[in-house]
């Protein structure tokens, strides 16, 4: 399960034959590795290596961007890192709620997912810096943008669901998780296009959703 999970997101295909995805795949299917702590091992070791992966990109990226773009993508940074960071105690009350190996490893999972997806969203712009490609055209109010309203009415629906489902003492977290994405929403769009803006918005949907159909199930 955990497998064809990583597989699963916006950039997968692109990454289907990375070093560090065929790492963790390998150490998974080691039977050394078959116990819970085993598993959850790979994958934090993946985290690592996609951290690592996401900061070598970054530097890549700034090193190839004049200085307007190149403040614009340190606020989206920073954003993503608070955002990420904001997500963190989100996690740790929805599975909270939850008992059982399965979910131990749902959780690991979303915890190295962004990071993946974050390093290959910066190796994809750094390529694109390379080629002397021009910034994207500014996207429109997402009012004036159908599949932006849709992903974000999509998005709020699942976040009321998650905050109706979630205890009450926990939901705090998921009213700060939630500001903390919005601000690295608003710091992403200068620099993405109108299609990059609803993938972000869209794996918000994903996760929001995923966790919905996660909390409280014990």
């Amino acid at each position: 399960m955990v497998a064809s999970t990583l597989t699963s997101g916006a950039h997968a295909e692109v990454a289907a034959a990375d070093p560090i995805d065929a790492a963790m795949r390998a150490c998974l299917a080691r039977s050394d590795m078959s116990s819970t702590a085993g598993q959850l091992q790979c994958m934090e070791t993946a985290r690592f290596g996609w951290q690592a992966a996401m900061n070598t990109a970054w530097q890549q990226l700034m090193a190839k961007l004049p200085p307007a773009r190149r403040r614009a993508w340190e606020e989206s940074q920073t954003r993503w890192q608070a955002s990420r960071d904001a997500q963190a105690p989100l996690l740790d009350a929805v599975f909270a709620t939850t008992h059982g190996a399965m979910y131990q490893m749902a959780e690991a999972d979303m915890q190295l997912q962004p990071v993946r997806d974050r390093a290959l969203a910066l190796r994809s712009a750094a390529a694109g810096a390379s080629t002397g490609a021009a910034a994207p055209d500014r996207p429109r109010a997402c009012s004036a943008d159908a599949m932006c309203e849709h992903a974000t009415f999509d998005m709020n629906r699942y976040y009321r669901r998650l905050q109706t489902k979630m205890p009450a003492r926990a939901r705090p977290t998921l009213v700060q998780a939630q500001r903390a994405w919005n601000a690295y929403l608003v710091a992403a769009t200068p620099v993405t296009d109108e299609h990059g803006r609803v993938d972000i918005i869209g794996a918000r949907v994903a996760t929001l959703k995923r966790l919905s159909d996660t909390v409280g199930n014990d």
